[in-house]
C-alpha cells in the first residue's frame, strides 16, 4: 500500500505511458503485418508484434500500467485528502509566540492602542484584501490574529491529481477495453475471413447498445450502411448501429492544384426503432450527432464506379480485348491468350480503385525525368500529406540560405489500380494513369505502373503517345517487332534507303546486321541452353559483351544502335503503310518518339504481366468514409483536462500564506505615560519563496504595523 499510493510510483507509472505513447505516435498503429515485415524484417517484426507495439494503446500491459497509474494516483488522493481539507479548515492559532521568531518574515512594533483594538483593527485589515481571519484571546496573555490566503494552492493539487484520474478513466472506458471485456468474458470473436458484410455471423457483431465503440462505415451515394467495422489486431468485429445512414449526396470541392478544399456529405439518418428520417450535413470537424452517436467525415473512397478498359496485349501477337467492371469486383482472366475461358493457367483481375483526381508536383517529375523509371504514385488527394516531421524542422532549422524546393503541383488526370493474382494466390498492384502526361521530354508518355509489395513505390513503364494522343503506334510497332516477315520487309528498305543501288554486296551486308539487331531486339534468336529467351536492349548488350572484343565495344555499339533505330522506324513505317495509314515525316517529334518507344520496348520484356489495362470510360460513384464513435466518456475527460489547467495553475500560481501577529500589553515608556499601548510580533509563511512574497511581507508590515 505505501508503494502504490507513493508519488514516486506514480511518476514512474506515468514517465513509461509517455514512453509508449511515443512509440504509438511514431510507429504507425493497425497497419498489415507484411508492412512491418517489410520495414524491419521478420526477425524483428516478430519481436515487435510479440510486445504489441503495432497496437500500443489496446495493450495489455499499456492498460495494465494504465490502470496501476489509476490505483496509485487515487490512494495518493485518499491518503492525503484528509490532512489537506484539515489544513484548510483550521488556522493554526494556538501557535506558540515565541516560534514565530523562527520565521524568515518577521517584524515587530510597538503600537499605541490596546490589544484588542489593535487586534480588531488588524482583522478587518486584513479580511478587505482577502485574507480569512481568526482572532483568538489568550487568557491573561494578549491576543493571536491567525490568517490565511491561497487556499486554492492545495485544491489545485486535489484537482490536478483528480484529472489524471478522471481521464485515465475515460480513456479506458473511450478505448476498446470494454470491446475485449466482451470477447474474454462473453461469446463474441474476431472475424478474419472475407464475404458480404451481412454473411458475417452474430459472434463477430456487437450489439448497439454497445456503450462505447469507435468504427469506420463506408457509404455509396444513393445507398444505405447501418453496420460500422471495428478493426482489431487479428481481424474485424462488426457494430451494430441503432441506425441507418444513407448518403444522398457526396460533396467536393477542389483548389486549382486539385488537393481538396472541401468535401462533405449530405446523408439522412433513419431511425431503426421509430422510422424516423432526419436529414444532417456532415462535414470535417462537423460532425452529426444521433442517440449519443457522433457521425464524422473521416474521408471518401469509391463507391463502386463502373469502368471501360481496354487490355493491350504486351507480347505483340495476342489480340486486344474489352473488359468491363466495378471498383472492387474481380475476373478471371487467361494468362496465355488473355481472353476469358481458355485452359491455360488462370489469373484473377481485382479492381481496386479509381482515383479521378491525381496531384503531381511536376518540377520533381519533370527534373527526374530520363533518370530513373521510378516515381511515387500521385498524391492522393483523400488524405492529409503531413510528410515527414523531420524534413519539416529542417526547413526551418539551419543554414539561413535555405529555400523551399520548386513545386509545380498540377492534376494529371484520373489512374486506375487494379491487381493481377496468379493461382498461388500472390498479387501484383499496377496503377495506370488514362491520359499520357507530359514530364518535359518533348512527347507526352503514358504512365504504367507496377509494384510487388505495397511497401514498394510504383515503377512506371513509360510509353509515349502518338501524335493522335494514344498508344496505338506503339502496339503497332510491338506487333510488327514479333512478325518475323515484316522484320525481312523492314531491313530489307533501310538497307536499300541507306546503301547506293549500285553497292548490292554493302546493301546486303547492312541488312544482315539490321536483320541481326532486329531478332535480338526483338527475343526471336534462340536462347543458349538453360536460358529464357531475352529480347529488347538487355539482349543487344549480352551480344555485345559475348561477341565483341571489349575494346571494340563502345564503337561497336554506337554503329549497332544507329542501325536497330533506322530498322524500327522502317518497321513502324512498314506496319503503317499495311494498315493503309501514311507515313510518318522525320521531325523532330517522330525522332523524339521513336527514341521513347525504343526504350519503352526495352523494358516491356520485364513488364511480368502478359497484358496491360487501358481506362477508356468511367463512371464514378463516391463514397463516404465516415467515423462513428459513442463516447460517452469523453465527458469525463474533458472535466479531467479542465480541472488539470486548474489544477496546475492553482498549483504554479496560487501562493499559500499564513499570517500571524502576537499583541501583548506594552511595557516600558508607553506604560510609564499612562497611556494603553501594545507590543507586536508579526511573522508570514509561505510555501514558496519569491520577490512576490517580500513584497507582499514589506506592504503587510506597513499597513499593519504602521501609524494611523
Amino acid at each position: 500500500m505505501e508503494l502504490l499510493a507513493s508519488m514516486r510510483f506514480a511518476i514512474s507509472l506515468l514517465t513509461v505511458i509517455c514512453i509508449a505513447s511515443v512509440i504509438g505516435t511514431v510507429l504507425k498503429q493497425s497497419e498489415p503485418y507484411a508492412n512491418y515485415v517489410n520495414q524491419f524484417g521478420p526477425f524483428w517484426a516478430e519481436v515487435f508484434g510479440k510486445l504489441h507495439l503495432y497496437t500500443v494503446y489496446s495493450a495489455w500491459w499499456f492498460l495494465l500500467i494504465l490502470a496501476f497509474l489509476v490505483v496509485s494516483t487515487t490512494l495518493c488522493i485518499m491518503r492525503n485528502t484528509p490532512k489537506i481539507l484539515t489544513d484548510l479548515r483550521t488556522y493554526k492559532e494556538n501557535i506558540r509566540a515565541q516560534a514565530l521568531q523562527a520565521f524568515r518574515h518577521r517584524a515587530q512594533a510597538t503600537l499605541e492602542e490596546a490589544p484588542e483594538a489593535a487586534a480588531r483593527r488588524m482583522g478587518a485589515a486584513l479580511a478587505a484584501r482577502g485574507w480569512k481571519v481568526k482572532l483568538q484571546q489568550r487568557e491573561g496573555a494578549g491576543w493571536m490574529i491567525a490568517a490565511k490566503a491561497g487556499a486554492a494552492n492545495k485544491l489545485g493539487y486535489l484537482a490536478a491529481h483528480s484529472a489524471i484520474v478522471m481521464i485515465c478513466l475515460g480513456g479506458l472506458f473511450d478505448g476498446d477495453l470494454i470491446v475485449r471485456a466482451q470477447m474474454w468474458l462473453g461469446d463474441k470473436t474476431v472475424y478474419s475471413g472475407g464475404g458480404l458484410v451481412s454473411e458475417v455471423a452474430a459472434q463477430h457483431r456487437l450489439s448497439d447498445r454497445n456503450p462505447t465503440f469507435r468504427g469506420n462505415l463506408l457509404v455509396a451515394e444513393g445507398t444505405a450502411a447501418d453496420t460500422a467495422i471495428l478493426t482489431q489486431p487479428n481481424g474485424i468485429v462488426l457494430q451494430e448501429l441503432p441506425f441507418a445512414v444513407e448518403l444522398k449526396k457526396f460533396i467536393v470541392e477542389y483548389y486549382p492544384t486539385g488537393m481538396p478544399r472541401l468535401f462533405a456529405s449530405e446523408i439522412i439518418i433513419h431511425d431503426k426503432a421509430t422510422g424516423e428520417a432526419r436529414p444532417a450535413r456532415v462535414e470535417v470537424n462537423h460532425p452529426a450527432r444521433y442517440k449519443g452517436v457522433e457521425i464524422y467525415q473521416s474521408s471518401f473512397d469509391d463507391g463502386g464506379s463502373s469502368l471501360k478498359l481496354r487490355a493491350l496485349p504486351m507480347d505483340g501477337v495476342s489480340a486486344a480485348f474489352d473488359l468491363e467492371g466495378r471498383v472492387g469486383d474481380s475476373t478471371r482472366l487467361s494468362r496465355a491468350a488473355g481472353m476469358p475461358g481458355s485452359s491455360a493457367e488462370q489469373l484473377t483481375l481485382e479492381y481496386t480503385g479509381l482515383r479521378v483526381i491525381n496531384v503531381e508536383n511536376m518540377a520533381e517529375a519533370q527534373a527526374g525525368a530520363g533518370k530513373s523509371g521510378n516515381a511515387e504514385a500521385g498524391v492522393d488527394v483523400r488524405k492529409v500529406d503531413l510528410g515527414n516531421p523531420l524534413s519539416g524542422l529542417n526547413q526551418r532549422l539551419g543554414a539561413a540560405n535555405k529555400h523551399d524546393a520548386p513545386q509545380t503541383l498540377r492534376n494529371v488526370g484520373p489512374s486506375i489500380s487494379y491487381k493481377l493474382r496468379d493461382a498461388a494466390g500472390q498479387a501484383r498492384e499496377f496503377n495506370n494513369y488514362m491520359v499520357p502526361v507530359d514530364l518535359g521530354d518533348g512527347v507526352p508518355v503514358f504512365l504504367w505502373g507496377l509494384r510487388d509489395t505495397p511497401a514498394e513505390p510504383f515503377r512506371y513503364l513509360r510509353v509515349p503517345a502518338d501524335a493522335e494522343g494514344g498508344s496505338t503506334d506503339f502496339f503497332r510497332l510491338r506487333a510488327a517487332l514479333a512478325d518475323p516477315s515484316l522484320r525481312e520487309r523492314a531491313v530489307r528498305r533501310y538497307a536499300a534507303r541507306m546503301v547506293d543501288a549500285n553497292r548490292p554486296d554493302l546493301q546486303a551486308q547492312l541488312a544482315a546486321s539490321a536483320l541481326r539487331a532486329l531478332t535480338l531486339f526483338a527475343g526471336a534468336e534462340a536462347p543458349a541452353q538453360g536460358q529464357a529467351p531475352m529480347g529488347g536492349l538487355q539482349a543487344i548488350a549480352d551480344f555485345m559483351e559475348n561477341q565483341v572484343p571489349a575494346a571494340d565495344r563502345e564503337r561497336a555499339g554506337e554503329m549497332l544502335m544507329r542501325i536497330l533505330n533506322g530498322a524500327l522506324f522502317e518497321l513502324l513505317q512498314t506496319a503503317r503503310e499495311r494498315a493503309h495509314l501514311a507515313p510518318l515525316s522525320t521531325d523532330a517529334r517522330t525522332q523524339t518518339w521513336m527514341a521513347q518507344a525504343v526504350i519503352a520496348l526495352g523494358d516491356a520484356w520485364f513488364y511480368p504481366a502478359p497484358f496491360v489495362l487501358q481506362l477508356n470510360e468511367f463512371t464514378q460513384v463516391q463514397a463516404s468514409v465516415f467515423q462513428v464513435a459513442r463516447a460517452p466518456g469523453k465527458n469525463v475527460v474533458y472535466l479531467g483536462c479542465a480541472l488539470l489547467i486548474i489544477g496546475i495553475f492553482a498549483m504554479l500560481y496560487v501562493r499559500e500564506r499564513r499570517l500571524w501577529v502576537w499583541l501583548v500589553p506594552a511595557v516600558g515608556a508607553a506604560a510609564a505615560d499612562g497611556r494603553v499601548g501594545s507590543q507586536a510580533t508579526l511573522a508570514l509563511s509561505t510555501n514558496r519563496e519569491t520577490l512576490d512574497a517580500d513584497k507582499e511581507f514589506e506592504q503587510l508590515r506597513d499597513r499593519l504595523l504602521g501609524k494611523e
